[in-house]
């Protein structure tokens, strides 16, 4: 799995006009699932996440969480994040895990981010074309793939 985690002061996500998630201060995450992807990669993402420890506490160190703050995560599933560029300027997709699977495992994924103690854990439409507005905060951004640290272990 692949995520990008954004911290945020507010972000919104937007289909067909509608808003389906909203969150104040938190992080936008866009989460790829990739082939091969479990529960397992989900579990252990979504434990990183809640435990991040990137905004500031009374000293002005990125020393707290987003459970310290009690702060939202609004989570876009986006499949291009499985992009491979290696061969030409068309990106390959053909990494992404099927739409099926990916789906159950971006919807167990917010559901980790909740059994790790995020009180409000906001969703996008699974496969919609979605407008996500993000007031990025530092800007700090992270990016974070279980296969990396599937290879370091």
């Amino acid at each position: 799995m692949r995520a990008i985690i954004q911290r945020v002061k507010n972000s919104t996500v937007t289909v067909d006009g509608e808003i389906k998630g909203s969150i104040g201060k938190g992080y936008n995450v866009l989460l790829g699932v990739m082939q091969g992807d479990g529960e397992a990669q989900a579990e252990l993402l979504a434990a990183k996440i809640a435990k991040l420890r990137v905004f500031e506490d009374e000293n002005g160190k990125m020393n707290k969480s987003v459970l310290d703050i009690g702060g939202g995560i609004l989570v876009i599933s986006q499949f291009t994040l499985c992009a491979d560029i290696k061969k030409g300027n068309r990106p390959s997709f053909t990494d992404s895990a099927p739409p099926a699977e990916a789906d159950r495992l971006y919807q167990y994924f917010c559901e980790c981010l909740r059994q790790n103690g995020v009180s409000q854990v906001e969703t996008g439409v699974f496969a919609a074309d979605m407008l996500v507005d993000i007031a990025n905060d530092g800007p700090v951004t992270i990016i974070m793939d279980t296969d990396i640290w599937d290879k370091k272990a």
